[in-house]
């Protein structure tokens, strides 16, 4: 089941919501491409806030 701004993983909890929600996005696309449940969601993280990073939207 694809995860949603409401229904999200409980370890992107804490993230900002903008970098929570390209989390989700970017989780989302790899689980399209059947790549398991935990390793999307610490890539999906990483990835995310990499782009915050560059984008300014994190410090």
């Amino acid at each position: 089941m694809p995860w949603t701004a409401e229904y999200y993983p409980v370890a992107m909890r804490n993230l900002p919501s903008p970098v929570r929600l390209k989390a989700i996005a970017i989780a989302n696309a790899l689980l399209a491409r059947r790549m398991p449940e935990d390793h999307a969601i610490r890539i999906a993280i990483a990835q995310a806030k990499r782009w915050a990073y560059r984008s300014g939207i994190l410090p």
